[in-house]
């Protein structure tokens, strides 16, 4: 990536460009002239853009942009409003950030967005937003096109309500499939993860809002995620979660990025000089913000010498940081004024080059997106099994079980600050789970997450409609008996199960909770046409797959999930979705099987992530495991063919295949291309191709590698070196499925980052 212009040189041509727009003039306020002032030319570069509205700033007016509010008013015991002045300024959202009417600035107006945009003005009746499947749900599609769709939406609807940033794409590696956001990240391998987040950044950006790719980095459990210790070797972080984090980056381009609240190596994030300053901005050369998540910061000097730039909705933190403790700081010089300056010209930067400055997000009327959230959750569920041929159904179908989940209400959706109030929301779809507001030792507070929301339309009517003359019938499952005499009656039956996932708490065990197992297993016993449906967070255990005949992950399928399905069962769209991370056949198969007590998150404690850059499939191999189910794995209604592959070496791979549809209907597959590196024992995925096929047709599919994921990281060097030799090259579809491979040599390289 190319490195900024030097900050210096950068001021000297702004400084040069003023002086012949002002043609020696002296200064004076914009109100006072008859042309707009030179920072509003869209045609100069954002870098030169920012440092001449910087250079009319005041010192005190740089502060301002330094430091953020939460959004909304309201009043909470944990959290300290904003000023007076302030107050009648907020959005009612995630996060507020005044601007400098003087100069042009607008506010920034934040947004939660992970799956939609959360901040609705719930106490306005009929203030809701197009839910979207959970991150896990796009990895699922293995479809960065899509999910670009997905972004450009998302994006559209927070410039619907005036807001300006939006609080996505998440972007953490599975490493602890138990972590109550695993359903707002996508999956287990770095160069998927990197590529969908990357895709979605890029869709928000693309309607004039700025976009935050987060958590970075190793956020990967919500138990003490004030307090951990993420420990992990410089080499096996790079070619793992930052080499995911790069790749989004790179594709992406966001505006800004939010470090983590946990500690990596004994260094909290947000203040973390290797993180921030060293890979990110040395390394990556990026140009954006950093801005803390909220609650994250510790400090003033160490944080901003560090590489934090902007305090997130300081009313989180312990203490104000970023005020006047800073200005403080500035005063005694352990923060330098050039600091400060990079902190707020990374700010303005981001917002000229990300279009927030030439595009003024204004309200109107709110549009939905249900159709782009259906395509996405109908190639995001992932077909699991078919035994017996079940699947899809036919219309003629005489009577169909519903059972258990809250099938009648609609599709289980994620907790948290993702969390959005979907179209159609009725207060009537929402379970109370309970909770408590948590103060860990470290300061931060835990809030209460405590509603299950379930995304209309349900699933009982969208199945209902499909087949009118079919007698559907639906019970909740808590009368175990009563759900296996109603299978017994049908002649088909399907089994909503469910795990609820939510930011602030990880999930005790991949098990389904409560009595979820027995009662499939009850339904199963009654009728062999059990059809099971997991709207999960992530990864579940399922005891009973031997004794029903299909199963479905549906994930949080968000507005269009039950249509999607409905679409699915009955065969109207092909079952394209393929795991973007591994079902362990038990917890024990787990790097670390038992998850941090909750008792730890009230004081400091580590997390050895010793498994480096095996994680997912790459751990299972490495272990010689057999998971229940592989990463990249799904079923299809048709069939594929596999022929003629093709590679070539030298200074990178690229491979060629064809792939031939032999079934009786129109499918899409996934052909994912796979390197064992000489001397490293563990394939990795190195590229993948969707590619829908009707049935007879027969495509060739061209696939190259991302070199780095050829190579180790040199950690004394700096640099990714592939190593001279023979790589074992494959394509599969999924981690242990092989279908044609070919060993190639390479020659030696060196890749900077």
């Amino acid at each position: 990536m190319d490195r900024p212009v030097s900050g210096m040189l950068r001021l000297s041509i702004a400084t040069a460009i003023w002086s012949l727009l002002a043609c020696g003039s002296a200064w004076t306020e914009p109100a006072e002239t008859s042309t707009s002032p030179p920072w509003l030319d869209s045609t100069v570069s954002p870098d030169i853009r920012a440092d001449l509205v910087l250079a009319r700033m005041t010192s005190d007016e740089e502060l301002v942009l330094l430091k953020g509010y939460y959004g909304a008013n309201v009043q909470m015991p944990w959290i300290k409003k904003a000023p007076p002045a302030i107050q009648p300024l907020l959005p009612g959202s995630a996060g507020f950030v005044p601007g400098i009417a003087r100069l042009g600035i607008p506010a920034l107006r934040e947004t939660d967005a992970g799956v939609g945009i959360a901040n609705t003005n719930w106490m306005r009746a009929g203030d809701t937003a197009t839910a979207f499947p959970s991150g896990l749900s796009n990895a699922a599609t293995w479809n960065p096109e899509l999910v670009f769709q997905v972004g450009s939406a998302i994006g559209a609807e927070a410039r619907d309500r005036a807001f300006n940033v939006v609080l996505d794409g998440a972007l953490n590696l599975a490493r602890e499939p138990r972590g109550g956001r695993t359903f707002e990240y996508a999956g287990e391998d770095p160069l998927l993860a990197g590529t969908i987040v990357g895709a979605q950044v890029r869709g928000i950006q693309s309607q004039h809002v700025l976009s935050t790719l987060k958590h970075f980095a190793l956020n990967d459990q919500e138990i003490g995620r004030g307090v951990l210790s993420a420990n992990i070797d410089d080499a096996g972080a790079r070619e793992s979660d930052l080499l995911a984090f790069e790749i989004a980056i790179e594709q992406g381009n966001p505006g800004a990025i939010m470090c983590a609240y946990n500690r990596v190596n004994s260094g909290y994030a947000c203040e973390n000089e290797f993180l921030l300053n060293r890979v990110l901005k040395h390394d990556w050369g990026f140009a954006g913000w950093v801005l803390s998540d909220w609650g994250a910061v510790h400090s003033s000097a160490a944080a901003a010498n560090s590489g934090l730039d902007q305090e997130s909705a300081s009313g989180f933190d312990v203490q104000e940081y970023f005020g006047a403790p800073l200005h403080q700081a500035i005063a005694d010089r352990t923060v330098s004024v050039e600091r400060v300056h990079d902190m707020a010209h990374r700010i303005l930067r981001s917002m000229f080059a990300s279009g927030v400055m030439d595009y003024p997000a204004t309200p109107r009327k709110p549009s939905a997106h249900v159709e782009i959230a259906e395509r996405d959750s109908e190639e995001g569920i992932v077909l699991l099994k078919n035994a017996g041929g079940v699947l899809p159904l036919t219309k003629s179908v005489g009577s169909i079980a519903i059972i258990g989940a809250q099938a009648d209400l609609g599709m289980l959706s994620g907790g948290g600050s993702s969390q959005v109030l979907p179209l159609g929301h009725n207060p009537d779809n929402e379970l109370f789970v309970g909770g408590e507001v948590r103060v860990l030792a470290s300061g931060a507070r835990i809030m209460p997450l405590d509603r299950e929301i379930f995304d209309p339309p349900s699933p009982l009517a969208a199945i209902s409609r499909a087949v009118p003359h079919a007698r559907v019938r639906f019970v909740d499952g808590a009368d175990v008996a009563a759900a296996a005499r109603l299978a017994a009656r049908s002649d088909v039956a399907i089994v909503f199960a469910q795990q609820w996932m939510s930011e602030g708490n990880d999930v005790p065990s991949l098990a389904l909770p409560g009595r979820q197992d027995a009662l499939i297993d009850a339904v199963a016993a009654a009728n062999p046409r059990t059809i099971v449906v997991l709207e999960t967070g992530g990864p579940v255990l399922m005891p009973w797959l031997d004794k029903v005949s299909s199963v479905l992950e549906a994930w949080y399928a968000g507005n269009g999930g039950a249509q999607a399905l409905t679409r699915i069962l009955f065969g109207e769209v092909d079952p394209s979705g393929r795991l973007p991370i591994s079902f362990p056949a038990s917890e024990a198969q787990l790097p670390r099987p038992v998850l941090s007590d909750r008792s730890e998150a009230y004081h400091f404690f580590d997390v050895a992530y010793t498994e480096g850059s095996n994680v997912g499939y790459r751990w299972f191999a490495a272990q010689s495991l057999t998971p229940l189910f592989p990463f990249g794995f799904g079923l299809s209604y048709t069939t594929f063919d596999f022929r003629r592959f093709q590679v070539t070496g030298g200074e990178n791979v690229s491979a060629t295949i064809d792939v031939s549809n032999i079934g009786s209907r129109e499918g899409s597959e996934t052909v994912q291309l796979y390197a064992q590196l000489p001397a490293f024992g563990v394939a990795r995925l190195i590229g993948w191709s969707k590619v829908r096929l009707s049935p007879g047709e027969t495509r060739t599919v061209a696939l190259a590698a991302d070199p780095r994921l050829l190579a180790r990281f040199d950690t004394d060097a700096g640099i990714w070196r592939i190593a001279h030799g023979d790589y074992a090259i494959s394509v599969r579809t999924s981690a242990t499925d092989i279908k044609a491979s070919a060993v190639v040599p390479l020659s030696e390289r060196t890749i900077k980052p």
